[in-house]
């Protein structure tokens, strides 16, 4: 792991998150990006956020998945920089990315099982937020 990993704003946790579930199975999509990009610009808690933090936090989670224990210190990383009020907030951001591309697949359905577990999201509170995800993201 990394010797120096650097700390995390609230909103660069929250970065970190969505890109998570978009680098999770290798191969991110436009739309899964494009997301990300509307996300930070479109939802309230960014309002204070430099858009150009976004390229240093997805190299941060792009080197901690080639880690042996990547990925518990990206959760390390995140839980300290959120506050548990903005866990549920994360878990709505990841599963828009998610959902951004119109298919989930087995290693992101995963990843935000993880993400669940890692937040403490309560699984009914889980279902409505994937459910609202998907339903955002439907097409004709």
């Amino acid at each position: 792991m990394p010797d120096s990993l650097p700390s995390f704003s609230p909103c660069d946790a929250l970065v970190a998150v969505m890109v998570a579930v978009s680098a999770s199975d290798q191969n991110p999509r436009t739309a899964e990006l494009l997301a990300i990009e509307r996300a930070v610009n479109h939802t309230p808690v960014f309002a204070d956020y430099d858009i150009d933090r976004i390229r240093a936090v997805s190299q941060t989670v792009v080197t901690l998945f080639e880690e042996e224990d990547g990925l518990d210190a990206l959760f390390g990383l995140v839980r300290d920089a959120l506050p548990q009020k903005l866990f549920d907030t994360a878990y709505v951001l990841a599963c828009d990315v998610a959902a951004s591309d119109g298919r989930l697949g087995e290693i992101e359905a995963e990843m935000l099982a993880e993400i669940r577990d890692q937040l403490e999201i309560a699984r009914l509170h889980a279902a409505a937020i994937e459910l609202a995800a998907r339903a955002r993201h439907r097409v004709l």
